[in-house]
């Protein structure tokens, strides 16, 4: 991988890894890339991780759904969870295709980078 794009995807995983929304499975797979690279294991690392990045990454229909869910309620409180649902739709109606919290948006930034990484 070159230095350019290895730089890149280090600094956007120390992103999601200091993210309180990324879930424990992908913070794993992040550690887990994170001491792969420049050793034999990188490959398969990488596409471990890239696996588990496509997973996890919300979708902003199911950012949606849960928030209005009665779980979503109880996760968030009533009140966040309502106004999460509002900026999942706000993000729909502008077009975005996940949720924007730090987690997904550095999953995203390096999903975006998956044609150079695999």
């Amino acid at each position: 991988m070159e230095k350019e794009l290895l730089d890149y995807v280090k600094e956007k995983t120390e992103a999601l890894l200091a993210a309180p929304s990324c879930c424990a499975e992908l913070k794993a797979a992040a550690e887990a890339w994170l001491a792969a690279v420049g050793t034999d294991k990188e490959a398969d690392a990488t596409k471990a991780y890239v696996k588990e990045l496509e997973e996890d990454i919300m979708p902003v229909d199911g950012l949606i759904a849960f928030a209005e869910s009665e779980a979503g309620a109880a996760v968030f409180g009533a009140d966040t969870a309502k106004a999460i649902a509002a900026h999942g739709r706000e993000l729909k109606a502008a077009d975005k295709p996940y949720c924007d919290c730090p987690a997904c948006a550095a999953a995203e930034a390096i999903l975006a980078k998956k044609d150079q990484l695999c």
